[in-house]
């Protein structure tokens, strides 16, 4: 079985549709077009075949991995859920899982820093609330720790109580209600307290 072309997607630049013995076989990457080695009157057993079909569902699936951590960095488990989501087989996705924490796309320590700082500068939230949120998202509490601390810069608890005083105090006209929601957000008594004379 020979390749007889190797033609640009019309939809997708960035990817190839290879044609054996003059019919489409698979796609592929373009990158991955030049580390197979894939050329024009290169012949092919039926195993190598299925093998550069392999390669063409990881270049598809490791793409959609890309996409979405450029949306936002993820978690180790929320690239495992994703991957179930996708029902890709486990051989693939330990693969791409591997590929992805190899180029340092996929971290759960980077993931929790960059957690907490997000938190911070956008949703202030209680210590124990922050923990809590990311050892749902399958981070380990001694990484959680670190990241609280993150290089010396311990997490602002009463800060971000503060700032959440500042937004949500006008909504709530009785004072016991309010220190109620707080309470349900996991600031402590003391700490409320204190934001809310500072206040």
């Amino acid at each position: 079985m020979v390749i007889t072309a190797i033609e640009i997607q019309a939809k997708n630049k960035d990817r190839v549709n290879v044609y054996v013995d003059g019919k489409y076989s698979f796609s592929l990457d373009i990158f991955q077009v030049g580390e197979l080695g894939i050329k024009v009157g290169r012949e092919y057993d039926e195993a190598a075949l299925n093998t550069l079909r392999e390669e063409s569902e990881f270049g598809k699936a490791y793409g959609r991995a890309l996409e979405l951590i450029a949306r936002r960095p993820r978690s180790v488990k929320e690239m495992n859920e994703y991957a179930f989501k996708k029902k890709w087989d486990e051989r693939l996705k330990a693969r791409i899982i591997e590929r992805l924490s190899q180029k340092g796309y996929l971290d759960d320590m980077a993931f929790a820093r960059f957690w907490v700082r997000a938190r911070a500068a956008g949703k202030p939230m209680s210590r124990r609330a922050l923990h809590a949120e990311l050892r749902q998202k399958g981070i380990d509490s001694a990484i959680i720790e670190d990241a609280l601390q993150d290089e010396g810069n311990e997490y602002d608890e009463l800060a971000a109580l503060r700032e959440l005083v500042k937004k949500r105090r006008a909504r709530y006209v009785d004072e016991q209600k309010f220190i109620a929601y707080l309470a349900r957000k996991g600031f402590s008594f003391d700490a409320i307290k204190r934001a809310l004379s500072d206040d």
